[in-house]
């Protein structure tokens, strides 16, 4: 953010306009749902970054250490990229690439089950597996195309986000990590 506002990075973190810009960005009304389907109407239907059938929807999630709890969405989970549990935020996200650009369609935090009162029986409980399905749709609603979801083993291992794959016969290669669970369509 001390970039977009023309400060000097982590040292300007204080400077004014970047404390303007933070308040601007946390304190406004705007509508985050609209404004990214606002961004995707753009790049779906500009010539220069309008999605096609030779790239693919690659879904994955990604996380960051943080200490404390006092942000939405932190909690004890599995880090990938640390190959351990940590606390810290996790959020899966969609991105549309071919051979000469890619860009996120969607990404939404995944929330763990122990910030629920029934934990994983909580009905607002979602897996990163229904967030993952749920973006993919969201993607292709929104008129995004592709030639197939592709994903590491982690999607890979699950029958669910396969299933509901095949059945609205969209192409997908997953990694898995036996050769015995069938992952291309």
């Amino acid at each position: 953010m001390t970039g977009l506002a023309g400060a000097e990075l982590v040292i300007g973190a204080q400077h004014a306009a970047v404390q303007r810009l933070q308040y601007f960005l946390s304190q406004s009304t705007w509508d985050a749902d609209e404004i990214n389907r606002r961004r995707l109407e753009l790049l779906v239907n500009d010539p220069a970054t309008a999605s096609h059938g030779r790239g693919v929807i690659a879904i994955d999630d990604s996380g960051d250490r943080k200490d404390g709890t006092a942000t939405a969405h932190v909690g004890r989970q599995w880090f990938g990229r640390y190959g351990k549990t940590d606390n810290g935020i996790v959020t899966v996200t969609t991105v549309w690439a071919d051979e000469r650009i890619y860009y996120p369609p969607h990404t939404q935090p995944y929330t763990p089950a122990s910030h629920f009162p029934h934990k994983q029986a909580d009905p607002g409980f979602r897996t990163k597996l229904a967030i993952a399905a749920d973006l993919i749709a969201e993607a292709l609603a929104a008129g995004v195309v592709c030639r197939a979801v592709v994903a590491d083993s982690f999607y890979g291992e699950h029958d669910d986000l396969r299933g509901a794959l095949r059945q609205s016969g969209q192409g997908f290669v997953m990694a898995t990590r036996s050769s015995s669970t069938p992952a291309a369509r």
